[in-house]
């Protein structure tokens, strides 16, 4: 049976796994695969690609799985995919890219300033021409932001999470954040002639 977010306990599945129980480790494998999928198709960019990460992070969870000494079970899920992604991407030299039209729509909740269920036809084209301005800026943010800004607004980790996640300092971690959001509230304020009206006062006090 899968757990709900009331009833999931992930230290005792964790252990459970650890014991040898297969159920509980794909109990814990089902209740996360959207956000390891989500995660593998933010770098990889292609389905398909993202899909086959996926599946290896969980190999490779289940093989070491040993080897988890406690902590946040997810953000070292998250970190097993990261890897795997950047992994792949080496070998084919490929650079990840990021497409707002996917970020928004895979995660309204995350995007509340993007959402609008009444929205009218104009609308529409506003918002679609705000995110492009969103993912001209999230191109010039260096990899490490990019990614550090997915996790927390996308996945909604909290920064300790994060920190695990890609194996860096928690304070490496604000400091991506700031700089990438910093960024992005800079660059909308500059080209704001371009945002819809009711996206002209983001930013502003």
């Amino acid at each position: 049976m899968t757990s709900t977010a009331e009833s999931f306990d992930e230290e005792k599945l964790v252990n459970a796994a650890q014991r040898g129980n297969l159920d509980a480790f794909n109990e814990l494998i089902l209740y996360y695969q959207n956000q390891v999928y989500n995660l593998a198709y933010h770098i990889m960019k292609d389905p398909a690609a993202a899909d086959d990460a996926a599946q290896e992070a969980f190999i490779s969870a289940y093989r070491a799985l040993d080897s988890f000494r406690g902590g946040s079970f997810r953000a070292w899920l998250l970190r097993i995919v990261t890897n795997a992604c950047y992994d792949e991407l080496r070998r084919y030299k490929r650079r990840p890219q990021i497409s707002f039209d996917d970020f928004g729509e895979m995660d309204e909740e995350a995007n509340p300033h993007l959402r609008d269920e009444a929205e009218l036809p104009e609308e529409t084209v506003q918002r679609d021409e705000l995110r492009i301005l969103l993912e001209q800026t999230m191109e010039q943010l260096p990899e490490e932001q990019q990614t550090t800004l997915f996790l927390v607004d996308r996945l909604g980790l909290s920064y300790q999470e994060v920190a695990d996640t890609m194996e860096t300092e928690l304070g490496t971690v604000k400091s991506r954040l700031y700089r990438a959001r910093a960024k992005m509230r800079d660059y909308l304020m500059e080209h704001s002639e371009l945002l819809p009206p009711r996206y002209r006062q983001i930013g502003r006090s």
